[in-house]
């Protein structure tokens, strides 16, 4: 069966995991939010979808909610260090 699913954030992630362990063997589409999308430091950020893959990755950071499990914000430390701003 091929399932295709809307996803947005955090919710969105958790919905995909679900729906991925109920569904296990069969084709999963996501067509993930980029609305909330956005450039800093000429970095491109996508943050819905940075939250479905962490999660279907099994590495997203459940105490938080949101990111990475184990990440640090040293590079944004590092910008502010040296006075840049988003």
């Amino acid at each position: 069966m091929r399932i295709t699913v809307l996803a947005g954030g955090v919710g969105g992630a958790k919905f995909l995991r679900g729906v991925r362990a109920a569904c296990p063997g069969d084709e999963i589409t996501a067509i993930v939010n980029t609305g909330d999308d956005v450039t800093l430091h000429g970095l491109r950020i996508c943050p819905d979808l940075d939250s479905v893959m962490y999660a279907l990755a099994g590495v997203n950071d459940r105490e938080r909610g949101w990111g990475r499990e184990g990440e640090t914000m040293r590079i944004a430390g590092e910008f502010a260090a040296y006075g840049a701003q988003p």
